[in-house]
């Protein structure tokens, strides 16, 4: 039989007994079982530090945009695939030194981790510029070899215990348990201190060294127990079998192993855009997200290795009717999830409500072992079986991501996605139970799956009524908050306040105003752009949000060209509803590129601009920092024509400041602004007098001096000089570069490897 037969009718068989010879090693299956237990326990640490750091490294390279995420994503996903197929055929060559050839596969993966980020890096630099379809591969190349070594490891240490313990559900339970929790720590620590203290490249050189010291150890584990033996399963079971029953059909076990991975997957896309908007889309969420998910399945998991004690054909139904009310829970409480956490936002922080996130993931971790346990004999095929199943899952698991959030999230809000999620759960709960009944019984968890669908949908309209306002960042909510505009896709949440207050991801992003006069959201920063350059022709804007700041810059008396570049298509469909910033999209000449800024930086090497603008986001956020780092800086510097300056926000950050103010010789701040350039800055009054004298919006000029509050803000914009050198520089509306430098030498300089602020717990 070929690695990709399934036998229709497996078999089930007793323990082989035990020779005399054997009885001498009498506790080495139980030992053996512990260092298994141990040594999975901790791989799973460093795997999830991988996969984080890894995740951002790439998404470094090619952008943050959705299409980037959801390439690194599946790369991951088909690799981890096609690792534990390879894993299912090793599971089958005889007595196989289990234990040694873990602690080589770890050794691979430390050797692979301590060099990861370098080649990511090289790797980076020579495919500059590729296609979408390039970069998909080239992603997956890089990360196959990894994702293979840590896929392969289940099926082949799940043959081994189940050879020891006969029993397939108890060793898929367990081993998921011990590994899932071990990389759950590693969420938890890596948002608590290990990213923040380490950097991107110690984190990877760490979990490298735990690779390297559990290999070492798994391979003293094996010269400890070479010569202890234990039963083995014949490779024909009906050899020894006094009876054999028919396990539950393969192929069915394969579709509920993997739509419980596509329903699982999907419910944590949106479990995690609802505690990013709650948490203004910190770093740590979707740590945090996912420690409590993984602390979830290992919990389901446990569950599920009691349940699986007794042999799986002696409690077939039984076993079928607790996946059945798994199901139904799951997806039941999963449907909740999101629901609650905007009730509970304005009550407790956010963290306070992850144990729902637990509960759910747990009641869907425990499918996996319990679907294993039926449908899966413990023979030497063990592994192999284990493998597909493994790999359904995980295929269930990348439609989910890529149907989820690359096209529903496109088309459906977030309430019409989890009506769908709880539809196909609740049906396919109701399917199973079905094979779990007879007769009247049939009828009655059929209607009773009907009752549940019909009634998610009914309630699902006034459960997730006005859901994004009550799980607006806590800083940013007021109880009388009620958005005019809600703009639902892949690429973000996009809320507009009835006073055109603009809010992208839970957090401020700027309002729909273009007055300098009547100046809501200090627009005096883009028309003090020409106190430092009164005459910028290419300008390059990255992030265009309410457009307010584009019209300013596009309506620049000497701007004969505005390149934008926009990583959220949703804001171009809000702007035409504003008649302030209405006109900018027929402006000749603004051209909008929707595209992550950095990923376009390095694909247009030959493009040079007099002045580019980035009205960036809170320096805290997650990925603020791929636009504040010196890594960042110095790409940025060499698109800059001569004279160039690169003008943007420090959301009043030190780090930010001292950052800017390091990598160029010339810097001046303006506000919470930071100039940088290659030339000497000056803040120029007169020449910001006369360019806003000159200044048209809509044909309106931005200063009229007939009107009193018109000549108020002149003066108050040309006194702006005067504030120099003042007792407290911080305080004053410019700044230049020595005192910058003076009052922040104690702050850390953001590169891509630290990652500036983000990790700061608390943010601050």
């Amino acid at each position: 039989m070929t690695p990709l037969e399934v036998d229709p009718t497996p078999l089930v068989t007793r323990p082989v007994a035990v020779t005399p010879r054997q009885q001498d090693a009498s506790h080495t299956p139980s030992q053996q079982i512990l260092w298994v237990y141990l040594l999975f326990f901790i791989s799973g640490f460093p795997a999830l530090i991988y996969q984080i750091v890894w995740q951002r490294a790439l998404f470094t390279i090619y952008g943050v945009n959705i299409e980037s995420v959801t390439i690194v994503v599946s790369a991951f996903m088909l690799g981890l695939g096609l690792g534990s197929l390879a894993g299912g055929m090793i599971s089958r060559i005889p007595r196989l030194p289990v234990l040694a050839v873990f602690g080589l596969v770890e050794l691979c993966i430390g050797c692979f981790g301590m060099v990861s980020l370098r080649l990511f890096h090289w790797a980076g630099i020579h495919t500059a510029g590729a296609s979408l379809t390039a970069t998909s591969v080239l992603t997956f190349l890089l990360v196959l070899i990894p994702t293979i070594l840590m896929g392969g490891t289940l099926p082949f240490l799940v043959a081994h215990l189940v050879r020891i313990s006969h029993n397939v559900g108890e060793s898929v339970g367990m081993l998921y348990c011990v590994n899932t929790l071990g990389s759950a720590m590693a969420c938890l620590a890596s948002a608590a201190f290990i990213l923040r203290l380490l950097g991107e490249q110690g984190s990877v050189t760490m979990a490298a060294a735990i690779n390297l010291t559990t290999g070492g150890v798994a391979i003293l584990a094996h010269f400890l127990f070479r010569d202890r033996v234990h039963p083995e399963i014949p490779r024909k079971a009906a050899e020894v079998a006094d009876h054999a029953v028919p396990l539950f059909p393969f192929p069915l076990a394969l579709a509920i192993v993997g739509i419980s991975g596509f329903i699982a997957l999907s419910y944590e896309i949106l479990w995690y855009r609802a505690y990013s908007f709650a948490s203004g889309s910190r770093a740590q969420s979707f740590a945090l997200l996912l420690a409590a998910y993984l602390y979830g399945v290992a919990l389901g998991s446990h569950f599920a290795k009691i349940v699986c004690r007794k042999p799986a054909p002696e409690n077939r139904k039984r076993n079928l009717g607790v996946i059945s009310i798994l199901i139904v829970a799951a997806n039941g409480l999963s449907f909740l999830v999101v629901p609650l956490v905007a009730y509970g936002a304005r009550i407790v922080p956010y963290t306070l409500t992850l144990p729902l996130v637990a509960i759910g993931a747990g009641l869907l971790g425990a499918l996996f072992p319990l679907v294993s346990h039926i449908s899966v004999a413990p023979d030497h095929r063990a592994g192999a079986r284990l493998s597909y199943l493994y790999l359904a899952n995980i295929i269930g698991s990348t439609v989910g991501t890529i149907l989820v959030g690359f096209v529903l999230m496109d088309h459906w809000s977030m309430r019409g996605i989890s009506v769908f999620l709880v539809v196909v759960g609740l049906s396919m709960g109701g399917t199973i139970a079905v094979g779990a009944t007879h007769g009247f019984r049939r009828l009655v968890v059929l209607a009773s799956a009907a009752a549940l669908a019909l009634g998610a949908v009914a309630i699902a309209p006034p459960l997730f009524e006005r859901v994004y306002e009550r799980l607006m960042y806590k800083a940013e909510y007021r109880p009388d908050l009620k958005f005019a505009h809600l703009v639902e896709s892949r690429s973000g949440v996009i809320a507009v306040s009835a006073d055109g207050t603009v809010f992208g991801g839970g957090v401020y992003d700027g309002r729909f105003n273009t007055s300098l006069v009547h100046d809501t959201n200090l627009l005096v920063r883009a028309f003090a752009i020409t106190a430092f350059h009164p005459k910028p022709r290419q300008v390059l804007m990255i992030g265009l949000s309410s457009g307010s700041w584009a019209q300013v810059i596009a309506n620049h008396p000497s701007v004969e060209d505005l390149t934008i570049v926009e990583i959220n298509p949703g804001y171009l469909g809000l702007i035409p509803q504003y008649p302030a910033v209405a006109s900018l999209l027929q402006n000749p000449k603004v051209h909008i590129v929707i595209d992550d800024g950095r990923r376009w930086l390095v694909r247009s090497p030959q493009r040079r601009f007099d002045l580019i603008v980035m009205n960036t986001t809170f320096h805290w956020r997650a990925h603020a920092s791929n636009l504040l780092s010196t890594d960042f800086l110095r790409l940025i510097r060499s698109h800059l024509t001569p004279g160039g300056v690169l003008y943007y926000n420090t959301t009043g950050s030190g780090e930010v400041q001292i950052t800017g103010a390091t990598i160029f010789p010339y810097a001046m701040r303006v506000l919470n602004f930071l100039a940088v350039s290659d030339q000497p800055l000056k803040f120029d009054g007169e020449a910001l007098k006369n360019a806003l004298l000159a200044y048209r919006i809509n044909g309106n000029p931005v200063i009229d001096l007939t009107r009193a509050a018109d000549r108020r803000k002149m003066g108050e914009l040309l006194g702006w000089a005067d504030a120099l050198g003042v007792p407290d520089p911080a305080s004053a509306p410019i700044e230049y570069a020595p005192s910058i430098r003076q009052r922040n030498q104690d702050k850390r300089i953001i590169t891509d490897d630290n990652m500036g602020t983000e990790w700061l717990w608390p943010a601050r």
